[in-house]
């Protein structure tokens, strides 16, 4: 994991199993489960160094004005491919580059390109054609769900941010998937001045920008439920009232999100 942000976000001793102390163990906690169909993945791969990617980052920023929470889950990865032209994009992760590559070597492409849409891991080319977009969409929401997914947060003192997410297989998993669960920290309506490059003088806001994208944890029906919880410390330029989860299970063999749910802002200013 790359952690050219760390200044912003540091992760206190972090990553532990179903022994940690439950959500809810002090604060008020938000709560969110999958339902039992499959909630779409909606991946764009974006750059405040591209010139066209601006009319994208607006597109995502309305799919939830067309979409319910339990039809998609829109994030918003910031690639950093595009910095060496003149603008440093501050949500720019080496990590999200080397995650679309994957998805394009995956989707047999050698090409990696900004603005560039995944739903479900799968490329879709024509993701400003609404029709197509819907299509796809519904597609994916007509499959039974094939995992359960349970999303929890809750804010105290000090800048902190605790986040939880339960996944959990059913029995009749095949044996040779290999499933990983992801949890997601982002971050709505982010404003930046630009002030060189290709987006010189232009005023750009994102919503759904990821901030904290966890290390993948193995999953199996074997292992049963996993429980991944993670203390983040927030830097004094995150809005935590704007601050949502998402967290999903992905089968690499295959290249499929198997099941998707998102958590929306709703920790109150600190």
């Amino acid at each position: 994991m790359f952690w050219r942000w760390s200044i912003l976000l540091s992760l206190l001793p972090v990553l532990s199993l179903a022994d940690a102390a439950p959500a809810g163990a002090t604060g008020a906690t938000c709560e969110r489960s999958s339902p039992r169909h499959t909630v779409a993945l909606i991946e764009l791969y974006t750059s405040e160094g591209c010139s066209s990617c601006p009319p994208a980052d607006r597109w995502l920023s309305m799919l939830p004005s067309r979409f319910g929470p339990d039809q998609l889950v829109p994030l918003s990865l910031h690639v950093d491919y595009w910095d060496y032209i003149g603008w440093r994009d501050p949500f720019a992760q080496r990590q999200f580059t080397e995650r679309q590559r994957r998805l394009a070597s995956l989707a047999g492409s050698g090409t990696v390109y900004t603005p560039e849409v995944f739903a479900g891991m799968r490329e879709l080319r024509a993701w400003r054609d609404g029709a197509v977009l819907g299509r796809r969409v519904q597609e994916i929401n007509s499959k039974p769900a094939r995992a359960d997914i349970t999303l929890a947060m809750r804010a105290e003192g000090g800048g902190l941010l605790h986040a939880e997410v339960r996944f959990t297989l059913p029995a009749a998993m095949p044996a040779r998937a290999e499933l990983q669960g992801v949890l997601v920290v982002f971050e709505d309506k982010r404003v930046s001045e630009v002030s060189r490059g290709e987006n010189r003088g232009v005023t750009l806001v994102h919503d759904h920008v990821v901030r904290h994208w966890s290390e993948p944890v193995a999953l199996s029906v074997e292992a049963g439920t996993k429980t991944l919880r993670q203390q983040l410390k927030l830097g004094n330029d995150w809005n935590r009232s704007k601050l949502g989860l998402a967290a999903f299970v992905q089968d690499l063999r295959t290249g499929e999100v198997l099941q998707a749910v998102s958590l929306p802002a709703c920790l109150p200013a600190a």
